[in-house]
C-alpha cells in the first residue's frame, strides 16, 4: 500500500471540499493508496505538528495544495523534500488572486504545479502519482560555507545583527540575498541547504515590504533544514508571524544582545557537526547530480572563486593599482573581482587590505535627518568630511586587528602600536563589523548636528562646524599616527563595495549621487595625502556603470577618472568562464568545453548549438548565464536525466525568464514610482514593435505620457528590447559595447524605418 500525506490550507472551502472529494473518489481508482488528510490527526494533548511530521515521515510521498499560500503547507513541502519524500503540488485554477504571488516568490513554479478544477478533476490529476522520482538531495557537504542564511528583502537592524554575528564567529556562509536574486529557485535552495550543516532564517512583521514574500520562502527554507536535520536557527521579533502550532521551533528576540546569544548557541551546534564531518547518508546520483557551477552570486562563492576565477584585463588593471573606479552593469562581475584583488593582496602579509562593503541602510538616517537640512555645499563638505573621517579610522583598525598580537613581540612596532590605538579608541567607531561601525558613526554624527543646528533648512556650515561636528579629535594625529604605523607596511589597498547596493538604474536622488562623488572624493584625498608620506597606497571604488554615469553628468572631472569596464560583450570569455567552473574540482584544467558541455547537455536545441544559445539569452552577464544553466540543470536533476533534455531547457528559460522580468519590473517601478506591471502587457503583442505600438502598450499599462521616452530609454539600456533596421540583425545594448549614446543615434537615423525587438531572454515568461 503506498501512502500519501495531504497537506492544504483550511481556509478556502472550495479547495477542502475538493480535496475530500478527490480523496473519496481515488478510494475507488486507486486501491494501492491511502490518503491522510492533515484534520484526520490525532491531536489531543500534543503540539500540532508532532503527529503531522510523523505521517509524512511515514508517508510515500506528499500532496499539497497551493492554491492558498500557507506557511504551515509550505514548511512541511520543504520538510517532505527534506526528507526525500516525492512532492506533488496542486493548485485550483478557479482561485487566482495570489497566482501572482506564487510567481514573486520562485519556489512552486521551479518546482512544477498542476492545475484542477474541482475534485474529479483533482483525483484525474493525483491518480497517476508515484512515489519515485524524488527530488535528490546533495550529499557533499560545503565545509568551507557551513551556514545557509536567507536574507530578506529589505535591510535592516537585525538582519545586520545576524549578519555581523555570523561573521564573528568566523562561520562562512552563503544566502539568498533578494535584491540580487529576485525569486528564490527551489532546486538552488534544495542545493544549497543540503550542502550546509546549519540554517538561519529569519521572519519578518506582516507589516513590512514584502513580508509575505519573505515569509513563506522562509518557511520552505526552514521546513527543507528541519527535514535534513540541519542545525536551524527560525528568529522573529516580538510581533513576528510565526503561526502559533510551530511557535516552539522559533527564537523571539527583543534586542541585538539576543540574537547574539542565539546564534552564539546555533554557531556551537555548527562547529560540533563540523568536527564530527558525518556527512547525511544520501544516495549518491549522476554526474550531472554532482555537477557543481559555482554560485551567481559572488558574495556566495568567495571561498572558492578564486579556484576557477577568469582573470580578464580589467582584473589585471585593478590589480596592478591602474585604476580608481571598477564599473560594470549589475551582474557584471564586480564583486568577484572585488574577492579576487582582495585576497591576492591579502596573501602577502605586509600588505594592509581595508575591504569595506556597507549597504545603504547605514546611511538612510544621514540621508533623511541631516542631508536635507543642509545646501549643496555644505551637504558635500559635510559627506566628504565623514567619509575621510571613516577611511582613516577603518585602516587603523585592520593595522590594529591584524597586529593586536605581533606588536608584543616586537620592540620595533610597540611605541607606535600603542599611539595608534590611542587616537582610534579616542573616537566613536565602536565595535562590530564595519556596517555597524559605520551605522554608529552616523547615528551620533545625527544626534549632534540634531543637537547643534535643529532642523532648519538650507543650512550652511563652516569648515570648522563640520570638522567639529565628524571628527572626535584632531584628524591630522589620526593622520600622521597612521603614517608612521605604514612605515612598517608595504602597501595598502582600499577596496569599496556595495555602496550603491538597492538604488535603482535610474531613480538615484541627488543625495545618494552626492553621498557616492563625496566617497570617491574623500578616498582620492586620503590616497593623495598617504603616497605624499612615501606610501604605496591605492583606493579602488566598485560601482554600478549606470550610477558612473550619473557622476560623470553631474561633474565632468568623473570622466576623467581612470577606471575599468567590467561589460561583457564577447561570447567566448563568457564560454571560457563557465567552463573553468564545469570543470573545476572533477575534470582536468585543460578539459575542452565542447568535450565538457556534451557530456551534461544536449548539443542542439531548435537547431542552435545549445551553449550559444544561452549565452546569447543572459544579457551578456556572468551571472544571468551562470542563473539560466543552473535553472535547466535543476530541472534535469530533479527529473532524473543524466544530461539537460529538451524538456528541461523549456523549463529552465520559463524560469530564468521569469527572474528576468521580475528583475527588470522591479527597477522599473522604481524609477516610475509606482508599480505598472508594464512588461506583462507585452504578453500576446508579438515580438516586433514600430514606435506607435510601443506607445500604445506603455499608455495601456498606465504610463503617464511624459515618462514614455524615459521607459522606452530604460527598456533598451536594460536589454528588454533592441533596434532593427530593415532586415538587419536586432541591436541590443551589449552589441554597442553599452553605449547608450551609440545607441539613441541609432533610433534617431533611423526615423520611420526603425523596429523595436523584444529580447528572446523574455519570450518564455511572456508565453511567446
Amino acid at each position: 500500500m503506498v501512502q500519501a500525506f495531504f497537506a492544504y490550507a483550511s481556509t478556502e472551502a472550495d479547495a477542502v471540499r475538493a480535496v475530500h472529494d478527490a480523496k473519496t473518489k481515488l478510494a475507488l481508482s486507486r486501491r494501492d493508496l491511502a490518503i491522510h488528510l492533515w484534520e484526520e490527526n490525532d491531536i489531543s494533548g500534543r503540539p500540532l505538528t508532532d503527529p503531522i511530521f510523523e505521517h509524512i515521515a511515514a508517508a510515500d510521498m506528499l500532496f499539497a495544495d497551493i492554491t492558498v499560500m500557507n506557511f504551515n503547507v509550505t514548511f512541511e513541502i520543504g520538510y517532505a523534500l527534506g526528507l526525500g519524500k516525492r512532492v506533488h503540488l496542486v493548485r485550483d485554477q478557479n482561485i487566482g488572486r495570489q497566482a501572482g504571488l506564487i510567481t514573486r516568490i520562485g519556489i512552486f513554479d521551479t518546482l512544477g504545479f498542476e492545475s484542477y478544477t474541482e475534485g474529479a478533476s483533482l483525483a484525474g490529476v493525483l491518480e497517476g502519482a508515484h512515489s519515485d522520482k524524488a527530488l535528490p538531495l546533495n550529499s557533499a557537504l560545503n565545509t568551507k560555507a557551513p551556514v545557509y542564511v536567507l536574507n530578506t528583502p529589505q535591510s535592516n537592524a537585525p538582519m545586520l545583527a545576524i549578519l555581523a554575528r555570523v561573521k564573528k564567529a568566523r562561520l562562512g556562509f552563503k544566502s539568498f540575498i533578494p535584491q540580487e536574486e529576485s525569486r528564490l529557485s527551489a532546486i538552488k535552495a534544495v542545493d544549497d541547504v543540503s550542502a550546509c550543516l546549519g540554517v538561519i532564517v529569519p521572519l519578518l512583521p506582516t507589516s513590512f515590504v514584502d513580508a509575505e514574500v519573505h515569509n513563506i520562502r522562509a518557511a520552505f527554507v526552514a521546513g527543507m533544514a528541519f527535514g535534513m536535520g540541519k542545525a536551524t536557527l527560525i528568529l522573529q521579533p516580538p510581533n513576528g508571524p510565526a503561526p502559533l502550532d510551530v511557535r516552539d521551533m522559533v527564537k523571539t528576540f527583543a534586542q541585538a544582545d539576543d540574537i547574539a546569544d542565539y546564534i552564539a548557541e546555533f554557531a556551537l551546534d555548527v562547529t560540533e557537526r563540523l568536527q564530527a564531518d558525518d556527512p547525511l547518508p544520501i544516495a549518491k546520483g549522476n554526474f550531472l547530480a554532482e555537477l557543481s557551477i559555482g554560485d551567481a552570486i559572488a558574495e556566495n562563492e568567495f571561498q572558492t572563486l578564486g579556484a576557477y576565477y577568469l582573470r580578464t584585463d580589467q582584473y589585471g588593471r585593478a590589480s596592478r593599482g591602474e585604476v580608481n573606479l571598477v564599473v560594470g552593469r549589475k551582474g557584471a562581475g564586480k564583486t568577484a573581482l572585488f574577492s579576487q584583488v582582495r585576497n591576492e593582496k591579502r596573501a602577502n602579509v605586509r600588505n594592509i587590505v581595508v575591504d569595506l562593503k556597507p549597504e545603504g541602510y547605514q546611511l538612510i538616517r544621514l540621508k533623511e535627518d541631516v542631508l536635507d537640512y543642509l545646501a549643496e555645499g555644505a551637504r558635500t563638505h559635510l559627506i566628504t568630511a565623514l567619509f575621510e573621517y571613516v577611511l582613516y579610522l577603518e585602516i587603523c583598525y585592520k593595522l590594529l586587528e591584524k597586529d593586536k598580537s605581533k606588536y608584543l613581540r616586537n620592540a620595533r612596532l610597540y611605541e607606535p602600536y600603542l599611539r595608534l590605538k590611542e587616537v582610534y579608541e579616542s573616537g566613536d567607531a565602536g565595535e562590530g563589523d564595519f556596517s555597524e561601525r559605520l551605522l554608529g558613526i552616523s547615528r551620533s554624527l545625527v544626534d549632534a548636528f540634531k543637537e547643534r543646528f535643529g532642523t532648519a533648512k538650507e543650512q550652511r556650515l563652516t569648515s570648522s562646524q563640520v570638522t567639529e561636528l565628524v571628527h572626535k579629535h584632531n584628524i591630522r594625529e589620526v593622520r600622521e599616527a597612521l603614517s608612521s604605523y605604514l612605515e612598517f607596511k608595504e602597501s595598502v589597498w582600499i577596496l569599496f563595495d556595495n555602496l550603491d547596493k538597492g538604488w535603482s538604474a535610474h531613480g538615484l536622488s541627488d543625495e545618494d549621487v552626492t553621498i557616492l562623488r563625496c566617497l570617491i572624493d574623500a578616498a582620492r584625498k586620503v590616497q593623495r595625502q598617504m603616497q605624499s608620506a612615501n606610501h604605496d597606497f591605492h583606493c579602488i571604488v566598485f560601482v554600478r556603470n549606470d550610477v558612473y554615469q550619473l557622476l560623470v553628468e553631474a561633474s565632468a572631472d568623473y570622466g576623467k577618472e581612470s577606471r575599468a569596464v567590467l561589460d561583457w560583450h564577447d561570447p567566448d570569455l563568457l564560454r571560457e568562464m563557465l567552463r573553468r567552473r564545469l570543470v573545476h574540482g572533477v575534470l582536468p584544467s585543460d578539459t575542452s568545453f565542447e568535450k565538457v558541455w556534451n557530456n551534461i547537455c544536449l548539443s542542439h536545441y531548435n537547431g542552435e548549438e545549445t551553449a550559444q544559445f544561452l549565452i546569447e539569452r543572459s544579457l551578456m552577464r556572468p551571472r544571468n548565464l551562470i542563473k539560466l544553466v543552473g535553472h535547466c540543470r535543476g530541472f534535469a536533476v530533479g527529473l532524473g536525466h543524466e544530461k539537460i533534455e529538451t524538456e528541461d531547457l523549456d523549463k529552465g528559460l520559463k524560469s530564468y525568464s521569469l527572474d528576468l522580468i521580475t528583475e527588470a519590473d522591479q527597477e522599473l517601478t522604481d524609477i516610475l514610482g509606482e508599480d505598472t506591471n508594464l512588461l506583462y502587457h507585452f504578453i500576446g503583442e508579438g515580438e516586433v514593435f514600430d514606435r506607435d505600438k510601443l506607445e500604445e502598450i506603455c499608455a495601456g499599462a498606465g504610463v503617464k505620457a511624459d515618462r514614455i521616452d524615459d521607459v522606452i530609454e530604460f527598456l533598451l539600456y536594460y536589454g528588454f528590447l533592441g533596434v532593427q533596421n530593415s532586415a538587419a540583425a536586432p541591436t541590443f545594448v551589449y552589441d554597442v559595447n553599452y553605449d547608450m549614446k551609440l545607441l539613441k543615434v541609432l533610433v534617431m537615423k533611423a526615423k520611420g524605418n526603425l523596429s523595436y525587438v523584444l529580447n528572446p531572454a523574455f519570450h518564455a515568461g511572456l508565453n511567446l
